[in-house]
């Protein structure tokens, strides 16, 4: 009896490491991911708010939210950040200029950039040709920058008087300037874009007149999670078209979410001297039910149009050299 009694100790002594590595097997590492400051990300937000990350088994041990996606796309430079909702252009940047290992595995969105205007300095796009127009855009390269002479184009504007109307800031700014008088025009990204309506802006174009199938966002990865961890991977598109299917079934929901998570992160993201003014810009539920219905939530993403989207950055100059889209694309889980 004593010697049957030392086995089953013996055995439970045993099994006792081997049960508890089988256990931390089954956690997900923690990850870092990085978001854009707008409705652009709301797949994430939502997830974020409704704790559907964390029901994935997903562990963030870093959630941290970008003014810009320029400003996002450095921060993928860093080891910490694995999992990015950005737009596609800052994107292409940073695979082609700063050669980040990434992959795109869906997309978010189509859509979701426009030109507001004041009505009563603008009344046409020709009017972005006048001498001492205030245009407000974002930084060279970035998406709506790009935006921008995409209609140039289409529209047959002098380039050089329009971009000599230009003033460059991040998305915040451009709502504030435009709150307080300061511009004329601007091309901005959504929801800045609708918010400036309640200043008496008008929307004079959106993305679908400028340019048709415009791919919005994108889920990037790190290519090592994606080659190291891809099950992890698998449920962040998972996740992401979860998000997706009830901002489309639940707008007015998705709405409030988004308002709450956007007023709760922009509280700690701007500097100190630009914050008291930040929270003079109201992101209610209201406004931004209005903007996301500007945007075509989708994790549908076309070959093509990223390609055609890489030609056209690189004829603009803001990347040294195309490249196939599919070096970049990895879509085995959004299909």
């Amino acid at each position: 009896m004593k010697k049957f009694i030392f086995l089953l100790l013996l055995v439970l002594l045993v099994a006792i490491p081997f049960a508890g590595c089988a256990q931390q097997t089954q956690q997900e590492a923690p990850i870092g991911m990085a978001v854009e400051f707008m409705d652009h990300a709301a797949c994430a937000y939502i997830s974020k708010d409704k704790g559907w990350f964390e029901d994935e088994g997903l562990e963030l041990n870093a959630y941290e939210s970008y003014a810009t996606g320029m400003a996002l796309a450095a921060a993928l430079a860093r080891g910490d950040i694995q999992v990015a909702y950005m737009c596609l252009i800052p994107a292409i940047n940073a695979y082609s200029n700063a050669q980040v290992p990434i992959k795109i595995v869906a997309g978010t969105h189509k859509y979701g950039y426009g030109l507001v205007v004041d009505p009563k300095k603008v009344q046409s796009v020709q009017d972005l040709e006048k001498a001492g127009l205030r245009i407000g855009c974002v930084s060279e390269g970035g998406a709506v920058d790009v935006l921008m002479h995409k209609a140039i184009d289409k529209y047959n504007l002098d380039s050089d008087k329009v971009l000599a109307n230009i003033q460059r800031m991040n998305p915040q700014k451009l709502a504030l300037a435009a709150k307080m008088g300061q511009l004329d025009a601007a091309f901005m990204p959504e929801h800045w874009a609708t918010m400036t309506e309640d200043f008496g802006f008008k929307m004079l174009l959106v993305s679908e007149d400028i340019w048709p199938d415009m791919q919005g966002s994108v889920l990037v990865v790190k290519a090592d999670l994606l080659n190291t961890k891809p099950d992890t991977v698998k449920k962040l598109v998972k996740v992401s078209k979860k998000a997706t299917d009830w901002i489309n079934k639940e707008p007015e929901d998705s709405a409030e979410a988004m308002s709450r998570q956007l007023n709760t992160v922009g509280s700690n993201l701007f500097p100190a001297e630009i914050s008291n003014l930040v929270d003079k810009l109201t992101i209610s539920p209201e406004m931004i039910l209005r903007s996301m219905k500007r945007l075509n939530y989708t994790t549908d993403i076309d070959t093509k149009e990223v390609q055609a989207t890489i030609d056209y950055v690189k004829g603009l100059g803001y990347i040294k050299s195309s490249f196939n889209a599919g070096d970049i694309l990895d879509l085995r889980f959004a299909d």
